[in-house]
């Protein structure tokens, strides 16, 4: 059985707050570039969401279909 991951909400969110820092600096700290960046990656990711969602049949995911938005996912 696998070890519980016991990580206080602290830790959590200085994991977080390391993946913002490594995304702006790899932007140079610039904010609008790192938004901009992040924004086209969604778009395209959505875009091979919705490919594989034509390619792939209901019996090879065993009726799994993916969700486009969060919201949908949690609800399913």
């Amino acid at each position: 059985m696998p070890a519980v991951e016991d990580r206080s909400d602290v830790e959590k969110y200085d994991d977080w707050l390391g993946d913002v820092a490594a995304a702006l600096a790899w932007h140079g700290g610039d904010a609008e570039a790192t938004i901009r960046t992040l924004l086209a990656d969604c778009k395209y990711l959505r875009e091979q969401l919705a490919l594989a969602e034509i390619a792939m049949s209901l019996g090879f995911t065993r009726g799994w279909k993916p969700a486009h938005d969060r919201e949908t996912a949690r609800s399913s």
